[in-house]
C-alpha cells in the first residue's frame, strides 16, 4: 500500500506538503518524495524510509521544494515521484499501485520505442510505467485514459504539471481520492485526515475512473467516472487511519459497528474486552457497547517507533515488529477471562505469538473476536497481505490439511452456515491455542459500512471481485 497527497496554496506549499505527506507514514515504511513545480522548474526529493522516519529525512529539504504547488508520496515499493520531460511538457507524477499485467506493458513501451530509466531492483518501476502510458495519449485526459485501459490491478496517481494538479482515481475505485479545500487553497489525498490539521475540509471523493484538474481557480472533470465501484473493504477494516473518510463513511465509525454487532449477537462471558491495537480498538469499543462487557486497554502499542507489522518484507522481521510494538499490561491481564478483538488473521504467526505472550502475562481465558471474515484469497490489487501466495494464509493451509492435501471445495470453507466453515474455524482456534474464536460475516461487513455489496471489493474473503 502507499498514500498520495498534493496540494496547491496561494504561498509557499513546502510546508503544507510537508505534513500533509508524513499524514500518510502508516501506509508504507520504504520510499518517500516530494516533487514541487516552480516557474516551470520542477523540484524533487526521494528517501528511503526504512530505518528513518519521513519527518527526519525531509526535515532539511523543505527550503529546496520551491513552488506553489507539489504532490508527496509514501511508498511501500518504488522510489517516486517520477519526473518526466515529453510532448505534453514537464511534469511529476506519484501513483499507488499494483500492476499485475507489468512485463506486457513494458514490452508494449519498448516496442514504441519508450524506454525505462528508473529501475527499482532490477524491475521495471511502477510509476514510471505509468508515467509513459500517460506520455502515449495526445494529451494528459488522452494518457490517463490510456493507463485505465491497459493497466490490470489498480492505480490511482497524481501528476503535477505546470497548469495545476491532475488526481485520477483507479478505474474500480479500489484506492480513494478525496479532496479537501481551504479558502482559495486545495489539497488532494489518499487520506482524508492528511489535511484536517493544515485548515482544510474535505469537499470532494473522487468516483471510480474520475480525473479531474485542480488548480488555484478550483477543480474540473477531465476524465468520466465508470459507473462500478470496487472499493477495498480493507480500507475500513485495517489500513485506514480511524478518523479517516472514504466515500464520506467514517472509518472509526465502521469498525465500531463491527465490534457492535459481534458483541450483540455473541454469548461469551468475560472480565473485559480489550482492542489489538491499532486497528482493533474501534470494534473492541463497539464490542463492549454491543455486549455489555467493559472495556480494557489490556495490551498497548508503543507508538513512538514502531511501525505497522505488514509493512517489512519478510517473515522474520514482521513477526519481530509485531512483538516488540506490544506491550502487556500484566496487572490487568493476571487471572482474568479477556475477549481481544482484532483485524484480521493472515498468516497465524502473530495471533500464535500473542496468545503465547497473553498466557505468560497470567490470562485465564482468550477469546479471539475478528472483524472481518476468513481470508480464504490472497489480494490481487492492494498487497494487503503480503503474502506472496495464497498458501501462506492460514485458511489455505487449513483447508489444506482438512482436504487430505488438497485445495477444494473453496466456496462450502467460505460460507459461515456449512460444517466445513466450523471446521476450519477451530482448526484456526485450536493452531491458535485460544479458547474461543469467531469471525464476523460478510453481510456484517456489507453493514457496517453502509454499500451495498457490489460496490465493495470482497475478494479476499469470497473470491467474488470483478474487474481485471
Amino acid at each position: 500500500m502507499s498514500g498520495l497527497f498534493g496540494v496547491i496554496t496561494s504561498k509557499p506549499c513546502a510546508t503544507d506538503l510537508f505534513y500533509g505527506t508524513d499524514y500518510h507514514s502508516h501506509l508504507g515504511t520504504r520510499r518517500a518524495g516530494l516533487s514541487t513545480i516552480d516557474n516551470g522548474v520542477i523540484h524533487r526529493n526521494i528517501h528511503n524510509i526504512e530505518n528513518t522516519q519521513f519527518k527526519t529525512k525531509f526535515a532539511n529539504d523543505i527550503n529546496e521544494m520551491l513552488g506553489d504547488r507539489g504532490i508527496g508520496v509514501i511508498s511501500d515499493s518504488d522510489p517516486q515521484p517520477i519526473v518526466c520531460n515529453s510532448h505534453l511538457g514537464r511534469f511529476a507524477v506519484c501513483s499507488v499501485s499494483r500492476i499485475n499485467n507489468i512485463a506486457q506493458l513494458e514490452k508494449m513501451c519498448m516496442d514504441r520505442n519508450q524506454q525505462f530509466t528508473e529501475l527499482s531492483m532490477g524491475m521495471t518501476n511502477p510509476t514510471e510505467l505509468v508515467a509513459l502510458l500517460v506520455t502515449q495519449g495526445k494529451d494528459f485526459a488522452d494518457g490517463i485514459s490510456n493507463v485505465m485501459a491497459h493497466v490490470r490491478g489498480s492505480v490511482s496517481f497524481l501528476i503535477l504539471t505546470t497548469d495545476g494538479i491532475i488526481a485520477a482515481r483507479d478505474r474500480y475505485g479500489r484506492t480513494p481520492l478525496t479532496i479537501g479545500r481551504r479558502d482559495n487553497d486545495f489539497a488532494v489525498a489518499s487520506e482524508s485526515h492528511s489535511y484536517v490539521n493544515l485548515g482544510f475540509q474535505t469537499e470532494y471523493f473522487l468516483k471510480p475512473g474520475e480525473a479531474v484538474l485542480i488548480n488555484k481557480e478550483g477543480y474540473r472533470q477531465i476524465v468520466a467516472p465508470n459507473d462500478k465501484m470496487q472499493v477495498c473493504s480493507f480500507l475500513w477494516i485495517y489500513y485506514g487511519y480511524p478518523c479517516v473518510e472514504y466515500e464520506d463513511i467514517n472509518v472509526e465509525e465502521v469498525r465500531f459497528r463491527l465490534g457492535e454487532a459481534m458483541g450483540k449477537s455473541d454469548d461469551v462471558e468475560a472480565d473485559y474486552v480489550s482492542g489489538i491495537p491499532d486497528s482493533g480498538v474501534g470494534m473492541a469499543l463497539g464490542y463492549a457497547a454491543g455486549s455489555g462487557i467493559p472495556y480494557k486497554r489490556g495490551i498497548l502499542k508503543y507508538t513512538p517507533t514502531w511501525a505497522r507489522s505488514f509493512m517489512p518484507t519478510n517473515q522474520e522481521a514482521r513477526s519481530l515488529v509485531a512483538k516488540m510494538k506490544l506491550i502487556p499490561s500484566r496487572k490487568v491481564l493476571e487471572g482474568k477471562d479477556v475477549v481481544f478483538c482484532d483485524d484480521s488473521i493472515v498468516r497465524g504467526t502473530q495471533l500464535r505469538d500473542q496468545v503465547k505472550m497473553l498466557y505468560a502475562n497470567g490470562v485465564k481465558h482468550i477469546h479471539v473476536r475478528i472483524s472481518c471474515p476468513p481470508l480464504v484469497h490472497g489480494c490481487q490489487w492492494l498487497n494487503f497481505s503480503a503474502s506472496k501466495t495464497d498458501k501462506e494464509l492460514i485458511t489455505r493451509r487449513v483447508i489444506e490439511e482438512l482436504e487430505g492435501g488438497q485445495i477444494r471445495n473453496i466456496e462450502a470453507y467460505q460460507d459461515e452456515t456449512t460444517p466445513q466453515y466450523a471446521k476450519m474455524v477451530e482448526t484456526i482456534r485450536r493452531t491458535a491455542g485460544v479458547d474461543t474464536l469467531k469471525f464476523n460475516t460478510l453481510s456484517t461487513i456489507c453493514d457496517a459500512i453502509g454499500l451495498p455489496k457490489c460496490q465493495i471489493c470482497t475478494h479476499c474473503f469470497d473470491g467474488s471481485s470483478y474487474g481485471e
